[in-house]
């Protein structure tokens, strides 16, 4: 559709242009004749005036870098066309690595001033890296450079996995590999057919789908193995795809340098790298391979990430997992020192980094329980890496790792590493599930007695608050008095468990002696709150949870800031309802980023006791009750009940009232919180059985009982 005059001036040289072999063998063919024929048809070409570069073509030097402006001539006569007769031409350019490589780039130059000549054409450049047009620092290897060139071909400043429609740049760049499932689906079903319908079954091309991980290569491969069983005689099925493609790997080195593939096989061991932490795995003194594996599409970038890098999922399974054919494969024992060096790079940069930076630690501590437990290392820093993440009170999740890869028939823990997956995901999990389900992985990992003294201590620790949770008062103590005994890192712990379990059983004199020496270590402040308040004092145990509130801020150990915080709340809620909605509030700011059950239901007590006296409050308490049923809170339940005590006095609603005492009655047989009965009869102004054996009441039972239908009539008051 070209004019007369444009198909006449390079007639010749299209048909040079057409010819096989090297296009290095007809250059000087090439520019000769389309020189020549637009020389001497000078008049003929006049109709070419308005095209500006003409004539600066015409007088060039007729030679491979003059040719590559001859673009320009094709792309102002498209622009001419009729509008009845306009097109966009699609120019296809696979295979791009093959231009050259970082240091040569002189046939890459020419091709992007062709591309940048025809602006009204669309190119498909296709190849196993990204384009870096747009990179700065190409300046003076390649004629346009930049954002300001490219701004379609910069890095997404978000991680997306579907194909983003196209910008008025006029350019962008599309990384293959995470096609929607729909988009593989229609790849398998249209890839082969028979009378117009997909030859793979739906079922099937669910399958492969699922396992390609949107990859179009695994796609190909699992099309090519399709045929090569149906060859054979046998229906394809699902199972046959459960496999890995040595294919993947070959063709993912092909042109890797051997530093680059020593590279990529060492962070297949990781989840997420940066580039230190590439170099340092890989055993590397020089950044240069890991920089430039970056660049490559299987190597997918979150730039909100801790460690910004990571393999695509398929690719790295595959390098891992796929029987190696290269002639660089990795022996087992090159697996093993590529873990060795990953796990120590990880230690590094969490000992290196800030001791508040939680998310390094929670990051740094996730990759190297997977490389522990799965290749078996030494526990080294991991122990006091455990230490700092139970020491803020947070219980970020801590995946267990998948340790199948290498781990045989293994059903249980079988290495110190095994044993502490186990322990930090058992601690996590506590807030999620039952705590008599804590106990028992608590006492199976125990158990195995494959952990240091460190980290059995922290489990035999968390055992003892399980037991405490559940209501075994008695195998909590003994645990306490274990872990104090052992004078280690919990012991200060412990023996706040111990003066817990003092208060708990009514002696509140030896828990006030035991609240003077715990100090900070064993959160003196809080201990001091929970005495406070049971004896009618919510003013003086406000006061206290707020120093150990400011306390727990000092030291940064946000888990412990926010437990005060919720007490604080409970204990305000009983003398000021008005300051209470800001302590609540507060505790929920407080325990927004933080997972912690019981805390968390502590909170909720404390908006009961702010709301008492409200009709609509039973049903509340209803959920709350339901709730600590299903997480085994069992030693939250009387103080649930203490809550719904205080609300029904303030009614005045005797019969609920005694409802309450009989459940609290119930709850406390077994000895622990039985006072929490005196302290329901006292809000009501009720008297206690005559052979009811009373605690040891911190100023008299007068005194309190006094204490506690104050408050009652207070808030009476305060209704009315």
């Amino acid at each position: 559709m070209l004019p007369g005059q444009m198909q006449s001036a390079l007639g010749e040289a299209a048909q040079m242009l057409a010819l096989p072999g090297m296009l290095g063998s007809v250059v000087g063919q090439v520019t000769g004749a389309l020189v020549r024929a637009l020389r001497e048809r000078h008049q003929t070409v006049r109709a070419l005036a308005g095209c500006t570069r003409l004539a600066d073509l015409l007088e060039a030097e007729p030679d491979l870098d003059a040719l590559s402006y001859y673009p320009h001539l094709l792309a102002w006569e498209i622009s001419r066309l009729p509008d009845r007769k306009r097109v966009t031409p699609v120019i296809l350019l696979d295979t791009f690595e093959d231009v050259g490589d970082r240091t040569r780039r002189d046939l890459e130059r020419m091709i992007q001033r062709v591309v940048w000549l025809m602006p009204n054409a669309l190119w498909v450049i296709t190849g196993r890296g990204r384009l870096q047009w747009a990179d700065e620092g190409l300046q003076g290897q390649l004629d346009f450079t930049g954002l300001e060139a490219w701004p379609g071909l910069a890095a997404a400043d978000t991680p997306y996995t579907r194909t983003p429609l196209p910008t008025s740049s006029g350019g962008w760049q599309v990384l293959v590999g995470d096609f929607a499932p729909e988009d593989c689906d229609d790849y398998l079903a249209r890839r082969l057919s028979r009378d117009g319908q997909p030859l793979i079954p739906d079922a099937l091309r669910t399958v492969i789908t699922g396992r390609s991980h949107g990859l179009p290569l695994y796609l190909d491969l699992s099309v090519m193995r399709f045929l090569e069983i149906r060859r054979t005689g046998r229906i394809p099925t699902s199972c046959d795809f459960d496999h890995d493609f040595p294919a993947l790997i070959s063709r993912t080195l092909a042109d890797l340098t051997p530093d680059e593939r020593h590279v990529l096989r060492s962070v297949s061991l990781l989840d997420a790298f940066d580039i230190p932490l590439a170099t340092r795995a890989a055993g590397l003194t020089h950044e240069a391979p890991a920089m430039r594996l970056i660049e490559r599409p299987f190597v997918r970038e979150n730039p909100f990430g801790l460690w910004p890098y990571h393999l695509h999922g398929l690719i790295r399974s595959t390098i891992q997992s796929a029987d190696d054919h290269t002639d660089d494969r990795w022996s087992r024992s090159d697996w093993q020192r590529a873990a060795e060096r990953a796990f120590t790079a990880l230690g590094e940069q969490w000992q290196g980094g800030s001791d508040r930076d939680r998310l390094l630690l929670v990051g740094c501590l996730r990759q190297s329980l997977r490389l522990a437990a799965t290749h078996r290392l030494e526990l080294g820093w991991l122990t006091d890496a455990a230490w700092a993440y139970i020491s803020d009170s947070v219980w970020e999740p801590i995946a267990p790792p998948d340790t199948d890869a290498g781990a045989g028939d293994r059903t249980g823990p079988d290495t110190a590493a095994d044993a502490l997956v186990e322990l930090l995901s058992t601690l996590t999990r506590r807030q999620h599930e039952h705590r008599a389900r804590t106990v028992e992985r608590l006492t199976a990992v125990l158990d195995t007695r494959l952990l240091p003294a460190g980290p059995e201590e922290m489990a035999l620790y968390y055992r003892a608050k399980a037991y405490r949770d559940t209501g075994h008062s008695e195998e909590a103590r003994r645990g306490y008095q274990q872990v104090a005994d052992g004078n280690g890192r919990l012991a200060p712990a412990a023996r706040r468990g111990l003066a817990h379990s003092a208060r708990l059983a009514g002696d509140f004199p030896t828990a006030l002696a035991a609240a003077q020496t715990l100090g900070w270590e064993g959160r003196h402040h809080r201990v001091l709150g929970d005495l406070k308040w049971l004896q009618g004092e919510p003013e003086a145990a406000a006061a206290a949870y707020l120093a150990g509130r400011t306390e727990a801020e000092q030291h940064g150990v946000a888990g412990e800031a926010a437990h005060n915080q919720a007490l604080r709340a409970l204990s305000v809620a009983f003398y000021d309802p008005r300051q209470a909605d800001d302590e609540i509030d507060l505790a929920h700011q407080l325990l927004a980023t933080l997972d912690l059950r019981a805390t968390t239901i502590n909170a909720a007590i404390a908006a009961l006791i702010r709301d008492a006296g409200d009709p609509a409050l039973d049903a509340r308490i209803q959920a709350l009750r339901t709730e600590l049923d299903i997480t085994g809170l069992t030693s939250v339940a009387p103080t649930l009940e203490l809550a719904a005590a205080f609300h029904q006095a303030v009614l005045d609603d005797h019969d609920a009232l005694a409802a309450t005492i009989s459940r609290l009655r119930e709850q406390t047989q077994g000895g622990d919180y039985a006072y929490y009965v005196d302290i329901a009869s006292f809000m009501a102004g009720l008297p206690l059985p005559a052979d009811h054996t009373p605690p040891h009441w911190l100023d008299g039972e007068q005194t309190t009982r006094a204490r506690w239908r104050t408050l009652v009539t207070t808030r009476q008051n305060y209704h009315r």
